[in-house]
């Protein structure tokens, strides 16, 4: 059976103009059951909806923003920022070192692809952890998430913006694509499709941390998320991502597109499972990869590609 989260399934958007689009609350509870899961379909099946069963959207809407703001309090508590920084960083410093190589000009573009509540971007504004002449952007699907993350972002003053649609359709050209805890929601050739878009842009880089796919990933989920999320749909969520984690040999292989250096901090086979929640997997254009690794120094062995991720041990 298939997991699912009840998050994707309640907030639907028009993927051409990022539009709401109407659930059926009915429709959504056949599918959960379909799939094994009578637990999220009774979570779903007490959504308020309208005479027709359509679920009303601004009751989404806060139950959206409630969940994602118990979601940042646990990414506060696990230092999910740092352990970004630990590998954006030298990413940055691989991008400057080749600028005056036809590399990249300032400013420096980081685009954060589903950015939600935009804890990511907004912990990067406020700590100025990349250093001068990086532009923060934020992008989300979800009009009430990208709201929100404005005016939190307004309310602290902090250098950085917002956008509601689709990443690959901003104006400006991002130098880095970076996402959190998006990975698992593309199923299939999407997830390939994914890279695909990123490779053909005209980023030089993409650094994505997601679950780790091990096998204590589910049982770590279960007991944050029952410690942490008050409301029944954040703890299923969790869970149920943890479970939708891809491997690491899934992920390099989905992130070998054209003209992209796939790699992976971090794997199985070289992280201690009671400390790796998250890992991201990198892509760089050729050139990038040299300075990366010396930028990383020592940590660099840690990052493998597909090559090396066959020796390592599982």
């Amino acid at each position: 059976m298939p997991h699912l989260e009840i998050s994707d399934l309640i907030t639907v958007t028009d993927p051409a103009n990022g539009a709401r689009l109407p659930v059926r609350r009915a429709e959504v509870v056949r599918r959960l059951r379909e799939a094994g899961d009578p637990r999220a379909a009774r979570i779903v099946a007490a959504l308020p909806a309208d005479r027709d069963g359509v679920l009303d959207p601004h009751a989404v809407d806060r139950l959206m923003i409630g969940v994602h703001t118990e979601l940042q309090r646990l990414s506060e508590e696990l230092r999910i920022g740092e352990r970004l920084v630990h590998v954006l960083r030298p990413l940055f410093a691989a991008l400057r070192a080749t600028a005056g190589q036809g590399g990249p000009a300032e400013p420096l573009r980081l685009v954060d692809i589903g950015s939600g509540l935009g804890y990511l971007v907004r912990w990067l504004a406020a700590t100025r952890a990349l250093g001068p002449g990086v532009e923060l952007v934020g992008v989300d699907l979800d009009a009430a998430l990208v709201g929100e993350a404005d005016r939190l972002a307004r309310a602290e003053r902090l250098d950085c913006r917002f956008v509601h649609g689709n990443a690959f359709d901003l104006p400006e050209a991002a130098t880095v694509y970076v996402s959190t805890g998006v990975l698992h929601h593309f199923r299939g050739p999407a997830l390939a499709e994914f890279f695909r878009a990123q490779a053909a842009s005209p980023a030089l880089a993409f650094c994505h941390f997601d679950i780790a796919a091990t096998r204590l990933a589910p049982l770590g989920a279960r007991v944050f998320h029952r410690a942490r999320m008050r409301h029944p749909l954040g703890r299923h969520d969790g869970v149920a991502s943890a479970l939708r984690a891809h491997t690491d040999e899934t992920l390099l292989s989905a992130a070998a597109a054209p003209g992209i250096r796939p790699l992976l901090y971090e794997p199985r086979g070289l992280a201690n499972p009671f400390c790796t929640t998250l890992r991201p997997v990198l892509g760089v254009r050729p050139h990038l990869e040299a300075p990366l690794r010396q930028a990383m120094g020592r940590a660099s062995r840690r990052l493998v590609g597909p090559e090396q991720l066959a020796g390592t041990p599982r």
